[in-house]
């Protein structure tokens, strides 16, 4: 993943996007694939985030398998050095280990 490229310059859809989502509004986002659409919406919820709070601090539902951990792959990415903690939780995994990790991760 480059996700370099999306910090080097902000595609158009993230120069909209980022600032009305980190003023907490809704933002509603439509383009075509590998524009930053998933960068756009990862950095609006770490700014969200209050990180003296060790709890979950968002959840993130997703129709597919691939776009969680594309998101999950992002949020890893964007939050390394904030200590963000991110797991993805999908079917067809231990429930075991997902209950064991749920109660220690941050990010959803």
């Amino acid at each position: 993943m480059a996700l370099r490229d999306d910090f080097e310059r902000p595609s158009a859809i993230q120069q909209r996007g980022i600032f009305p989502f980190c003023k907490g509004l809704d933002v509603i986002q439509q383009a075509q694939s590998e524009i930053g659409k998933t960068t756009t919406f990862c950095y609006g919820i770490l700014q969200q985030l209050d990180y003296r709070l060790v709890q979950c601090h968002a959840l993130v539902l997703t129709p597919t398998r691939e776009l969680a951990q594309q998101i999950e792959e992002v949020m890893r990415a964007l939050g390394d050095f904030l200590g963000v903690k991110v797991h993805t939780f999908v079917g067809g995994t231990s429930v075991r280990e997902d209950q064991r990790i749920l109660p220690v991760a941050c990010l959803l």
